[in-house]
């Protein structure tokens, strides 16, 4: 008889029985029921207990699995790992990561949404916006006192102001000093309102 002849099941003996002619020390088995009638099932299971070998069995028939094999690799998350545990064992984990990933889901489906997300930014920056103005006004007149300190000093440190009449120069001191008082108060308006910010950009 020809082997193209042969059916799915006489296959399968025939190819058991050409892979153990030869006593072979491991075996990989893949799906190894498929086509196999019952009988020929317990024949196989019958075949794999006796042999001294090792025997690499990927199956989807758990009958078999837990009639033959003594030790389970879990693949998983691009891993192989020893298994402790049976079958029954392996179902209750099953069990519990999909009732972790439902929880999960509903967890982010509780969440907020995007459109709940644009809103609580909007507000945030809504509330920010006058503090930011704030801070940026402050910064702008501390900017604009720091440039009339500037061109009073250097007009004070010029030696031809002191050849002209006394009172400009006089003037120019007294300018100097009210610019220093309002310095010293901008910087702390300025101060105050950078911390009000960052608070704020903290609780946000």
């Amino acid at each position: 008889m020809r082997v193209e002849n042969l059916s799915g099941g006489e296959k399968a003996r025939l190819l058991f029985a050409l892979m153990s002619r030869d006593a072979p020390h491991l075996m990989i088995l893949d799906e190894p029921t498929n086509h196999l009638d019952i009988d020929a099932r317990e024949a196989l299971v019958t075949a794999l207990n006796a042999y001294e070998g090792a025997v690499v069995l990927v199956s989807h028939d758990p009958h078999l699995i837990e009639l033959v094999a003594d030790r389970l690799l879990l693949v998983a998350d691009g891993k192989v790992a020893g298994f402790d545990g049976d079958l029954a064992d392996y179902r209750k984990l099953l069990l519990e990561r999909a009732r972790e990933a439902r929880r999960g889901g509903e967890a982010k489906a509780d969440g907020p949404s995007r459109k709940d997300e644009r809103r609580a930014a909007a507000e945030s920056r809504a509330q920010l916006a006058p503090l930011r103005k704030k801070a940026f006004e402050a910064e702008k007149a501390l900017e604009k006192l720091m440039a009339r300190k500037s061109a009073i000093t250097e007009k004070l440190a010029d030696p031809k102001l002191y050849e002209g009449p006394a009172d400009k120069v006089t003037q120019l001191q007294r300018e100097g000093g009210e610019v220093d008082k309002a310095l010293a108060e901008a910087e702390s308006l300025w101060l105050l309102a950078h911390e009000e910010l960052e608070q704020a950009q903290g609780g946000a």
